[in-house]
């Protein structure tokens, strides 16, 4: 048996390699674009930048250094010049893809940041993979400006999967949809109607304002903004107002809110202080052909028929009265069971038994003028 040769024996200590292998290599030399590993082999292996990352401005004496280790693929075993060609990019490509597959198979909830906003979307980065996530499904809502989003790292799944075309689709939709679908059922189990709560105004419009109840949206008719009279709810609110609110009704998944709380209610002590008799002052609110309509204070309107303005015959209150114009009046009537009160200027001057027959005069002529204009109105 003939002995070997030294060149046989370095050359059989020698692992072979073939193309597509994965090998750990030590890095014996860095140049800005150039990294030289020991890779077992007769030849060195030479990785390039471009073969490391895709961004080109990396200096790769910043990232690696001589003694370090790392895994690599082998692109050539021979590059016509000895040297084995290597990739460490396209590694982690595949693995990547392989992590992305996983995500995928079990709907995992990923992390990353965003790199790129475009007009039709975000895109982010996971291990050197970029991910598109579609404007549609960026958010549970129209968001017309997506630059917010640049930088910040957000949650999503992957919808599709597709490494051939190196397309993957991110869902971030789906996560905000079920988030809020588990807090509106907290939300439902924990609220009853009379339960007071904090909530955050989310929308203004001209009937109301929407509040956010953490879980669930509950409407603010600008009925319900306040005991006195509102004229429109954006000069009452505005998105980002906090309120403590009154759960006035729960209808399915509707919630209706009130700011009407019972205890400052005007008309909870109202008997006493609009008693018949009494001469009270409020401003003039709104008018009708029938008559004034007197605030006298937040949530308590009362009418000064046209009769009762003057002593002087007055043909429509707007002749002589105008609104926000004060009013000293007296109280001819008070009904609390229907919140309604008469006024009279004109029993301010009036003797004892005058005023008497102007009250059931007053009273009688009040509650067929609001039934006829009642009528009115609904033909």
């Amino acid at each position: 048996m003939s002995e070997l040769t030294f060149e046989q024996m370095l050359e059989e200590s020698i692992k072979s390699i073939h193309s597509g292998e994965v090998v750990e290599g030590t890095v014996i030399d860095v140049k800005p674009d150039e990294i030289v590993l020991n890779i077992g082999y007769k030849s060195d292996g030479i990785l390039t930048r471009s073969e490391y990352t895709n961004d080109s401005s990396v200096d790769l004496t910043k990232v690696v250094k001589p003694g370090d280790t790392m895994e690599v693929k082998i692109l050539k075993v021979n590059d016509g010049e000895g040297q084995v060609v290597l990739t460490y990019k396209r590694l982690a490509a595949d693995r990547v893809n392989k992590r992305i597959e996983e995500a995928y198979n079990n709907q995992e909830v990923m992390k990353a940041p965003v790199v790129q906003v475009m007009e039709g979307g975000l895109g982010v980065v996971v291990e050197e993979a970029r991910i598109f996530i579609p404007a549609s499904l960026v958010s549970d809502i129209y968001e017309k400006d997506l630059s917010k989003y640049l930088g910040q790292e957000i949650e999503f799944v992957i919808s599709e999967y597709n490494p051939k075309r190196r397309r993957y689709i991110g869902d971030r939709r789906r996560l905000i949809s079920a988030r809020k679908a588990e807090l509106q059922k907290e939300l439902f189990e924990r609220i009853h109607e009379g339960d007071i709560v904090a909530g955050v105004v989310k929308n203004v419009t001209d009937f109301g304002a929407f509040v956010d109840l953490g879980g669930a949206d509950g409407l603010l008719h600008i009925s319900e903004m306040s005991w006195g009279h509102v004229e429109h709810p954006r000069k009452v609110f505005k998105v980002g107002d906090e309120l403590n609110v009154l759960i006035k009704e729960i209808n399915g998944s509707k919630i209706a809110l009130s700011l009407k709380f019972e205890d400052e209610n005007p008309w909870k002590n109202a008997a006493e202080k609009y008693a018949v008799g009494n001469v009270v002052a409020g401003k003039v609110a709104r008018m009708t052909d029938f008559g004034a309509f007197v605030e006298l204070e937040p949530g308590i309107d009362a009418l000064l028929h046209v009769s009762q303005i003057s002593k002087e015959h007055v043909e429509k209150p707007a002749d002589v009265l105008s609104i926000g114009q004060e009013v000293t009046a007296k109280i001819v009537d008070f009904n609390e069971a229907d919140k309604k009160i008469s006024l009279s200027v004109k029993a301010m001057a009036a003797s004892p038994a005058r005023e008497e027959q102007d009250e059931d005069v007053v009273s009688v002529d009040i509650d067929a003028v609001i039934t006829a204009q009642a009528e009115d109105d609904a033909q």
